[in-house]
């Protein structure tokens, strides 16, 4: 396998399940966070010096003679570093500033990252999830979206929870893919609720032990408006009271990856083996791979990366439909 730069590993948690033809407001969120990675990755690489407490483009970084990740970025960077670049500023205004970036240049970002982990063979663009359900399949409506390369995927994941869960050194590259994952509104996809609460307290050993986590923990980039959209209907609160991760939502997931789907069965009052063939049946014609993780009447399932529950459902018109309705599952552990 490709060894990934940390903006591509980031990208491709980030990215998998976004939509892909469209800037929603859980990309947007996304692509902040994908610019923020080009400077923290040029950064880590050697790529800014330091003069009277600000960074600016080293020569090398300037003149694109930085042999590893950065190269690929350099037109990112300077969408980035225009405001910047000449008098030079701090880490927390270089990665505000990649987080303000416009909708156009957000759109040019997302072309490049995409294509380079398209060209390295870990990522595609497949039917959305929400083109498999009832309604939207009968109106014809065709939606794409990012699908990350399975195997990469949980490598990188399961790198990083090992990293962050078990007791030993954490990487810089960690700390930045953990302040990432909570500037995106991603740290849900990858740890439990009751994982979330030792990710807490991880990220406060980090910030007395780690210089670079005491530069980078303190600072936000997100829009609180943005991360809240889609739990607009779902109030309940519940910080992780830590030194870094007082206020903000690790605990309840923050934005939803997809809606529910809702899947019909062929016959009505179908079995759950039945059910679950069907939606099986269904999902795969689309492109998806499935994997059923748990059995009996609320199957559990995998569905690319994303586990999904299946529960019964019944849709009532003129004449009631019966089937599945696919509902994003949070998880126990990365499956």
């Amino acid at each position: 396998m490709t060894d990934l730069s940390l903006v591509q590993s980031f990208s491709l948690i980030a990215l998998n399940a976004q939509r892909s033809l469209h800037l929603t407001t859980e990309k947007k969120v996304a692509l902040r966070c994908m610019a923020a990675a080009v400077i923290l990755e040029l950064y880590l690489d050697g790529g800014f010096e330091a003069s009277e407490g600000k960074l600016k483009l080293s020569e090398r970084a300037s003149n694109n003679l930085i042999p590893s990740g950065p190269t690929r970025w350099a037109v990112l960077v300077r969408l980035i570093s225009d405001k910047l670049d000449d008098a030079g500023a701090k880490l927390d205004e270089w990665l505000k500033q990649a987080a303000r970036l416009s909708n156009r240049k957000l759109a040019q970002l997302e072309h490049a990252i995409a294509e380079s982990l398209k060209e390295a063979g870990c990522l595609e663009e497949i039917h959305h999830l929400l083109s498999c359900d009832l309604y939207f399949e009968s109106a014809g409506v065709e939606i794409k979206e990012y699908r990350s390369d399975m195997n990469q995927y949980t490598r990188i994941t399961e790198e990083l929870r090992a990293e962050i869960l078990e007791d030993g050194t954490v990487t810089e590259e960690a700390v930045c893919m953990l302040w990432l994952l909570r500037e995106s509104g991603c740290m849900h996809d990858l740890f439990s609720r009751n994982e979330l609460e030792r990710v807490g307290a991880r990220m406060d050993e980090l910030y007395s032990e780690s210089a670079l986590a005491r530069s980078l923990f303190p600072i936000p980039i997100h829009k609180r408006s943005e991360l809240i959209f889609k739990q607009l209907l779902h109030m309940k609160k519940m910080a992780v009271k830590t030194q870094v991760g007082r206020g903000l939502n690790f605990v309840f997931p923050i934005i939803e990856r997809s809606q529910s789907v809702f899947i019909e069965t062929e016959e009505m009052f179908a079995g759950p083996d039945q059910r679950i063939s069907d939606v099986i049946t269904r999902l795969e014609s689309y492109g998806h791979v499935v994997k059923v993780i748990r059995g009996g009447q609320v199957p559990i399932i995998k569905i690319d990366n994303m586990c999904y529950e299946a529960h019964p459902h019944a849709a009532y018109t003129r004449v009631p439909i019966h089937g599945v309705r696919l509902q994003p599952k949070r998880p126990a552990a990365v499956v």
